[in-house]
Formats: structure tokens, sequence, C-alpha cells
């Protein structure tokens, strides 16, 4: 090989965060396959398999990794997250117990940096979730991203609209007061909030919302929609 494993690993990570996880695989492989691979290879490769729905995969390659490095905090968070795809629960929250043991120092014993990659991947399996028609399934990661960021508002508005697909207007309507209260300018989810408002019965503060937003974007269609389809439910 002409390449140091410093530079496949480092070749890899740049797959990795241009989302080109197959590259990123096809790099560690041959690293691995060298015999050479050290625990931060192990675990990127186990990183690119989760992120492409081989769970099994990823966990054989954070096992590696945590055998050659048993205090490998990121590694044994990463894996709690694949574990917990699995349906594993309990052994996933072992390893985070096992992280927090081993890094006291931090909040939960996880750092706001590692909270917000786990919380972004929480998210992707989400939206893989959405894709496949499980919605439940997708705002149960939702609801775990935002456990572990309670500020992503962007996470909750998502959350939000998918409650909201899924008929679940009082607990979207919950998610996005959260929102609006953090975000008063963020108009879309002001407008949802309206509509969350109407779905759950409450035609006044649907109104009141929708007709605030639109002494603000007088031209805004979609709002003027939504006060049109008030008019015509209130002629029948």
């Amino acid at each position: 090989m002409d390449v140091s494993p410093d530079q496949l690993v480092g070749e890899a990570k740049e797959r990795f965060d241009a989302e080109d996880y197959f590259a990123a695989i096809h790099l560690l492989e041959e690293l691995v396959d060298t015999g050479k691979a050290f625990a931060d290879a192990h675990h990127l490769l186990g990183l690119s398999y989760h992120m492409l729905g081989h769970s099994e995969r990823a966990l054989e390659s954070l096992n590696r990794a945590l055998g050659l490095n048993p205090r490998y905090i990121e590694a044994l968070m990463h894996r709690a997250l694949v574990l917990d795809a699995l349906g594993r629960s309990y052994d996933a929250a072992q390893d985070l117990a096992r992280a927090r043991e081993l890094d006291v120092g931090r909040k939960d014993g996880i750092s706001s940096n590692e909270a917000a990659k786990l919380a972004n991947m929480h998210a992707a399996l989400g939206e893989a979730y959405v894709e496949s028609g499980a919605t439940d399934r997708a705002i149960e990661q939702y609801r775990r991203a935002l456990e572990l960021g309670p500020a992503f508002h962007d996470l909750r508005y998502r959350l939000a609209r998918l409650l909201l697909d899924a008929g679940r207007s009082p607990e979207a309507r919950a998610e996005l007061e959260a929102v609006v209260q953090a975000r008063p300018q963020f108009y879309d989810a002001r407008a949802a909030l309206g509509l969350a408002a109407y779905t759950a019965g409450d035609t006044k503060s649907a109104r009141d919302t929708w007709t605030a937003l639109q002494s603000e974007r007088p031209e805004e269609p979609k709002v003027r929609a939504y006060l049109s389809m008030l008019e015509r439910a209130g002629r029948k």
C-alpha cells in the first residue's frame, strides 16, 4: 500500500463528510485487509455501515474498535445508537452508561459536539423511516434526537410536521408552541401552529394565528388558503 493508514483514514473521513459512504467503506476495508487498521478506522467503518443501514456490519466494526480501545467513548456512544436501531435498547443503555463512567466531566457523559452528531444521526434515521412509510418510528427517532439536542428547533419543527401528518394534532401543537416561543420569527412554524390548532378543533386560535401572519405577509398564498378554508367551513 502506497499511503499510510493515517492518510487512508483521512481520505475516508473526507468521503464520509461528503456523505459518500460507499467510498469511505471501500477505503477503510482496504485498510482493514492489511491488518494495520487501528481503532479509529474500525470506528469510522462502523459509522459508514450504519449510515447505509447495515446495522449488523456496523456493530461488528464498532466491536473491533472497542476491542482495540475499550475506553473509546465515541465508539461506545455510536455502538449504543446501532444497538438501539437493532432493537437492543438495554444493551444500548449499558453502552451509554459506560460512556458516562469514562467521561464524568461532561454533561450526561456526552459532549455537546457528540450530542449534536448523535441527534443528527437519529434525525437521518427518522427520515429513512419516513421514506419506508414507518411514520411512528420516524417520530420516535426525532424524539430521541431532541433528547440529545432540545434546542434544535428545526428538528422539533420536523417532528411537529410528522405528528400533524400522523393525525396527532395535540402533540404537534405542543411541539410547535415550543418552536415558536424560541423562534417567534419562524413563519412556517407559526403557520403550522395554526393548522395544528385547527385540526385539534380550536378554530379561534387558528384564525387568530393566520390573521396575524397575513397582516405580516399579505400575499403569502399558504396563509390565504388557510383563511379561505376557514371561511368556507364557516358557511357550511
